[in-house]
């Protein structure tokens, strides 16, 4: 048997150097087109993305974990929360960079409460923007709001937490002048139960 040897010269293959020089032409521009891909997007936070969704789930937690805390009390007392809505007197107040200030410009009382507390110890550090609105019933049993806290329109991505606070006539010094300050009425008055107050507190960032 004997073996044939052929040699090949790539050389004289113009056929074979223009296939090979394809090849490479091809994989250059597939390169070229993904790194131009990579480069042209951008994610940033306020797209409707993972990261987004990541952000609005945390501002969550820590708006609910808030109110969670407020409403907390280790002894038959009112709650801080509840304490703050007992002593509200109906004026609504905003952040101006130092202190909660009343919009009022007749009156520049300041807030100091719980609540504003914890969103000045809180919120704002992290450069986060929030709105605290009390809901209750009004007399005709429908749904009314009032600011407590107002900071502005929310954006597209703000969040929203809410807590019920069931307000009774004993907690209450002078029902009367309070239904004057704030515009929450007594839902009923031939019961010990005064009305409940629903505060939705909304965060979002600036």
């Amino acid at each position: 048997m004997t073996r044939v040897s052929i040699n090949f010269n790539l050389k004289k293959d113009s056929l074979g150097q223009i296939h090979t020089l394809e090849a490479v032409t091809a994989t250059m521009i597939m390169v070229s087109v993904i790194v131009f891909t990579v480069q042209a997007t951008s994610l940033t936070p306020l797209t409707s993305s993972t990261a987004n969704a990541h952000i609005e789930a945390q501002m969550q937690t820590i708006g609910q974990d808030m109110l969670n805390v407020l409403d907390h009390t280790s002894s038959a007392h009112a709650s801080p929360l509840k304490q703050d809505i007992i002593s509200w007197n109906g004026q609504e107040f905003s952040w101006n960079g130092t202190a909660y200030c009343s919009v009022n410009t007749k009156n520049s009382n300041l807030l100091n409460s719980s609540t504003s507390g914890i969103l000045k110890e809180i919120a704002v550090p992290r450069g986060i923007a929030h709105n605290v609105l009390f809901i209750y019933i009004d007399r005709s049993g429908l749904p009314q709001g009032t600011a407590y806290i107002y900071n502005g329109d929310p954006s597209d991505n703000a969040v929203s937490v809410s807590r019920k606070v069931l307000l009774s006539d004993f907690d209450l010094s002078d029902p009367i002048s309070f239904m004057a300050n704030t515009g929450i009425p007594d839902s009923d008055p031939s019961s010990d139960f005064y009305n409940i107050v629903d505060v939705k507190l909304t965060l979002w960032r600036m």
